[in-house]
């Protein structure tokens, strides 16, 4: 895992039920917090921004990644779109421009 960028489209896991969704993408972070090899970083676009809200249980998995030393990045188009700049709990604003950056560097692993 750590040769890959997480980039996170939505804050749900799978087309369907949005709560079943939701459950299996904290269900992923739980599992990804408890591996020895941790991503080299995990970017959040669209939806998935909302992940980094207290709204979301992916956020307690966020914070604690993060504390791992993992970046955890926020899509800024996306984080003023959604109007949630003051409402982050985990992660750092970032720019598209820095995901690119990661993405020539490292293999980018999509979950949407």
């Amino acid at each position: 895992m750590n040769n890959k960028v997480i980039l996170v489209s939505s804050d749900q896991l799978g087309k369907g039920d949005s709560q079943l969704g939701e459950g299996v993408l904290e269900t992923f972070f739980t599992l990804l917090k408890q591996r020895a090899d941790k991503p080299a970083a995990i970017f959040l676009m669209n939806s998935g921004v909302f992940t980094c809200t207290e709204h979301s249980l992916v956020s307690v998995h966020l914070v604690e990644l993060e504390k791992a030393g993992i970046p955890v990045l926020a899509c800024k188009t996306c984080v003023d779109y959604y109007e949630l700049s003051d409402k982050l709990v985990a992660g750092e604003i970032s720019s598209m421009t820095h995901f690119i950056e990661l993405a020539s560097q490292f293999e980018v692993l999509t979950i949407s």
